[in-house]
C-alpha cells in the first residue's frame, strides 16, 4: 500500500482566550493524506478545519500529537531541514486580498519565497520563473508590475496560487480558497486547481463550506464537529451513504435545483444550541444536538473506527448497525 505523504497523528490544540479560559480547537485529530489525492474537510464555522490546516503546515504548534510530511515531523525538526520541508508544503488562503501585501507588486509577492529559499540563479532566471507561474495560473506577464488592489477577487486568488506554487511543493492546504469569490469564479478556480494537480501531481487538503464543491473536487471527505473528525470516507461513499447523524444533517441541507425533488426529500433537523468550545460536553461532543442520542453517548466519547470500504465513523450508533 502507498505510504501517506502527510500523516497527522492524534493532534490536539487549545488556544488561551484570556480570563483563564481556553478554547479546544482540535481534539485527538488524526488523518492520512496520500500522494496525488484531494481530501476535503467540511464542517460548521469554528469546528477546527482551518486550525487543522495551520497545524499541519507548522504555523501552529500542537499541544499533543505529531504531523509527518514525507516521514519527517514538521514540529520536531529545525534549521535547513525544516526549511527544506516547508518548501514541500504550502497554503492557499481564504481571503486573497488579506493574504497579499498591498504595498508589494505581484512580482515582489511571488519573488519573496524564491528569494528566501535562494531558488534562482540570477535576475533573468527569477523573471522567467515568475512569468511562467503567472501564465500557469491564467494571468499575463504584464500583471507582474501591478498591485493587488488592481485585480478582481478571482485574479487575486490566482496570484495566491502562483505564490503557493513558486517553491514547487508536493502538498497544498487550500483553506476555503473559493468562499470569498463569486459563484462563477469559484468554478474557474476549482478547475484551475484540478488542472495543476494533474500536471504537477499535487496533493491537496481542500477546506470548504460548500459541500457540493467538496464532493466534486475530493477523492475522500472528512467531516469535523467541534474539533473532532466524526466521519471519513471516499467522496461518493460519504455522500451516498452518510452514517454519522451530523453528516446526515449537513448533506440533507444541500439545496437541490429540482423543486419536485426538493419538496419531497427528508431534511434532518438539529435541535439545541451548539456547545461552547470553552466548555465541551462529556462523552460524544454531538450528543446535545443528536436526534438519536443514547445514554452511552452522554458518558463515553466514541472513537473513529472503520466500518468497511474505507468508511470511518465516530458514533456509538454504528455498533448497533453492524
Amino acid at each position: 500500500m502507498t505510504e501517506a505523504l502527510v500523516s497527522i497523528k492524534n493532534i490536539s490544540k487549545t488556544f488561551d482566550v484570556g480570563h483563564h479560559q481556553k478554547v479546544k480547537a482540535l481534539s485527538d485529530f488524526s488523518l492520512d493524506i496520500f500522494p496525488g489525492e484531494t481530501v476535503g474537510l467540511v464542517g460548521e464555522s469554528g469546528c477546527g478545519k482551518s486550525t487543522a490546516g495551520r497545524v499541519i503546515l507548522g504555523l501552529y504548534r500542537p499541544d499533543a500529537g505529531e504531523v509527518l510530511i514525507d516521514g519527517k515531523n514538521i514540529h520536531a525538526i529545525k534549521g535547513d531541514e525544516k526549511k527544506a520541508l516547508i518548501r514541500q508544503a504550502q497554503m492557499i488562503f481564504q481571503d486573497p486580498y488579506a493574504s497579499l501585501n498591498p504595498r508589494s507588486t505581484v512580482f515582489e509577492i511571488i519573488a519573496e519565497p524564491l528569494e528566501i529559499h535562494g531558488l534562482y540563479k540570477d535576475e533573468k532566471a527569477l523573471e522567467e520563473k515568475i512569468y511562467a507561474l503567472l501564465e500557469e495560473v491564467g494571468l499575463r506577464r504584464e500583471h507582474a508590475n501591478r498591485y493587488p488592489h488592481e485585480f478582481s477577487g478571482g485574479q487575486r486568488q490566482r496570484i495566491g496560487i502562483a505564490r503557493a506554487l513558486a517553491l514547487e511543493p508536493k502538498f497544498i492546504v487550500a483553506d476555503e480558497p473559493i468562499s470569498a469569490l463569486d459563484v462563477s469564479i469559484q468554478t474557474q478556480i476549482v478547475l484551475l486547481l484540478q488542472k495543476l494537480q494533474e500536471e504537477k501531481g499535487l496533493t491537496y487538503l481542500f477546506i470548504a463550506h460548500d459541500l457540493s464543491m467538496v464532493k466534486y473536487i475530493s477523492n475522500r471527505v472528512g467531516v469535523m464537529y467541534l474539533g473532532n473528525l466524526v466521519e471519513l470516507a471516499d467522496s461518493d461513499e460519504l455522500y451516498d451513504k452518510p452514517q454519522h447523524p451530523y453528516t446526515q444533517a449537513l448533506l440533507s441541507a444541500i439545496p437541490i435545483a429540482d423543486p419536485d425533488i426538493e419538496d419531497q426529500r427528508h431534511r434532518v433537523l438539529l435541535h439545541g444550541e451548539l456547545p461552547s468550545a470553552m466548555n465541551l460536553p462529556s462523552g460524544c461532543v454531538f450528543h446535545a444536538r443528536c436526534p438519536q442520542a443514547m445514554d452511552r453517548c452522554y458518558q463515553e466519547k466514541p472513537k473513529l473506527k472503520e466500518y468497511g470500504n474505507r468508511h470511518y465513523v465516530a458514533c456509538h450508533l454504528m455498533d448497533k448497525r453492524v
